[in-house]
């Protein structure tokens, strides 16, 4: 019945709704860590900001400075978010959620983008991406990668008929008129027109790699995590070709799983692509290549992930002395670092494989429209007190001139009256006893209690704290006892624990009773307050976990 928390993980922007139990007890003191996947929070916080709603704003970073460790799977994000870092950021590298989506939508996308570019079911789709980071250096990398592409045009024929063509999209993040920039590359290298086209990766990414035949990582910057967008590359089936940076290399094997390239010499690059694409058509070497690439990417860096995850719940958690400490993280079992347990992804319905930034701009959407409704009602409210602020003062003052008026007519009436004896002491007890015997018979219960009476069974739920208030029942059969004087529901027919049991006062021995204080509140002078025949004590995480209640006479 007692069970106990050490900690909260959350894994989705949608636990907002309910966070301010997180921020009441029993849950205020205890750890917890916030994992966000995406970057939609943080572009709403720069529009809040610019727009001048700072208390949104402001709401979100209390919120998420309450974690004790907000953590990304990437290294862009934080940056993205530095504005509202307390120093509880951390970065674990490493998701299923990439390989997970892209399994999921690979069949979702119909076929606007292939109308949009004029594609033929024979043509061949050159993607290339790059790092999420933008820098000065994007357009000339870019460059390099077109002029290394430039030998394959010879395999197409130039004339309208051919039943072969070549479309090389270039994805890239929002770097102002960059479609410009990609124009004028490709026109100083030559390129007839309509073959190379620039493609936002925030909106088009998924659609592009989904029907690209071959994905090229066009950049030289070292990271220290492998870059999401060459897993779903990967993930999608598509044979990758990538510089030999130091995170790439450690995961791709050349000629095995993808294709590397020494990032010094892109000359070498021509040559990976006339061996993958020869003849304008994918080897089938180089489709066996991406069908390894893509068991790769679909298990990639669980290991990291794993230990991260370890490493990270072994500093915050703060485990009670009678727990056995946890093993240490390189003594985990090498079947939980080698590939993500899918079928538990399996469980979960289909309807819920949306993308993340979809359902949290969704979620981010919803929160906005009720933070300006409450915004608007409180800005009426304030209007209203001004409009009637004059008049309540000119009330007030009318008030006391008429109460002044009274009284001083009542005493300039009461000077020529007699003074009355007063009764004993005995007989104002007695009226006092009588009036109050009065006042108990004409008192009316509270609806709840009156239901309750005639039930044969009555059921406990002890609490602590604002924070379990939404878990709690509010049945007639159902009756709360708050363990603290502090937190408990205003109007609700509970009972005070403390007042009936004044150990319970001290946080000590609430502690270490738990609900059994509850019991033994109960058991204190039990005719006063339990009329049922039978009586059930259930925790209010009981419903949640689906066990039984504890029952007696």
């Amino acid at each position: 019945m007692n069970f106990s928390f050490n900690g909260i993980l959350i894994n989705s922007l949608e636990a907002a709704d309910v966070f301010t139990c997180f921020l009441q007890e029993p849950f205020k003191s205890l750890p917890l860590i916030w994992t966000i996947h995406d970057a939609a929070l943080a572009i709403r916080l720069k529009q809040y900001n610019s727009h001048g709603q700072i208390e949104l704003a402001n709401h979100w970073k209390k919120t998420l400075n309450r974690a004790t460790a907000v953590v990304f799977s990437n290294f862009v994000q934080p940056m993205i978010f530095s504005a509202f870092d307390s120093g509880n950021f951390v970065v674990i590298p490493g998701s299923p959620a990439e390989a997970w989506e892209t399994n999921n939508m690979a069949a979702s996308y119909n076929g606007d983008m292939q109308d949009n570019l004029r594609l033929g079911p024979n043509d061949i789709v050159i993607a290339i991406v790059g790092s999420q980071f933008l820098y000065k250096g994007l357009w000339l990398e870019h460059a390099l990668i077109l002029e290394s592409i430039l030998p394959l045009l010879a395999d197409f024929p130039s004339n309208k008929d051919s039943t072969y063509h070549l479309k090389i999209i270039i994805l890239s993040g929002s770097l102002g008129n960059y479609s410009m920039a990609v124009e004028a590359i490709a026109h100083n290298l030559r390129y007839p027109s309509g073959i190379v086209e620039y493609k936002a990766v925030d909106q088009d990414a998924d659609a592009v790699l989904s029907m690209a035949d071959l994905v090229i990582y066009g950049s030289f910057l070292e990271e220290e995590s492998f870059p999401e967008i060459l897993v779903k590359a990967m993930c999608y089936g598509k044979p990758i070709i990538a510089p030999e940076l130091a995170v790439i290399r450690k995961y791709v094997d050349d000629g095995v799983n993808g294709y590397l390239f020494p990032k010094d010499n892109v000359k070498i690059l021509s040559k990976i692509i006339r061996h993958v694409a020869p003849k304008g058509k994918i080897s089938r070497l180089a489709h066996n290549v991406a069908a390894r690439g893509k068991t790769t990417g679909r298990d990639l860096m669980v290991s990291e992930t794993v230990e991260g995850y370890a490493s990270l719940l072994k500093v915050v958690l703060k485990l009670p002395s009678e727990v056995a400490p946890p093993k240490d993280v390189s003594e985990l079992s090498p079947k939980h670092k080698q590939e993500w347990h899918w079928d538990l992804f399996e469980t979960i319905p289909r309807p819920t494989y949306q993308k993340r930034i979809l359902r949290s701009d969704l979620f981010l959407d919803k929160a906005e429209e009720r933070w300006n409704h409450t915004q608007k009602e409180r800005s009426s409210s304030i209007n209203a007190i001004d409009d009637t602020f004059s008049y309540s003062i000119w009330e007030e003052e009318k008030y006391i001139q008429v109460t002044t008026a009274r009284k001083r007519r009542e005493e300039q009436e009461l000077k020529d009256r007699s003074n009355q004896p007063h009764g004993t002491w005995e007989e104002v007890y007695k009226s006092a006893k009588k009036a109050d015997r009065l006042k108990n018979d004409l008192h009316e219960r509270d609806e709840r209690e009156l239901e309750r009476t005639g039930q044969p069974l009555g059921i406990y739920e002890p609490y602590l704290g604002e924070g379990v208030w939404p878990f709690l029942h509010v049945s007639s059969i159902y009756r709360g006892i708050g363990l603290s004087t502090k937190g408990r529901r205003p109007g609700a027919d509970d009972i005070d624990a403390p007042s009936r049991l004044p150990l319970l006062n001290n946080p000590y021995y609430r502690d270490v009773l738990g609900d059994f204080g509850a019991y033994f509140t109960i058991a204190n002078r039990i005719d006063r307050i339990h009329k049922n025949a039978w009586i059930g004590f259930q925790c209010w995480r009981a419903t949640a976990r689906k066990v039984c209640l504890l029952c007696g006479s």
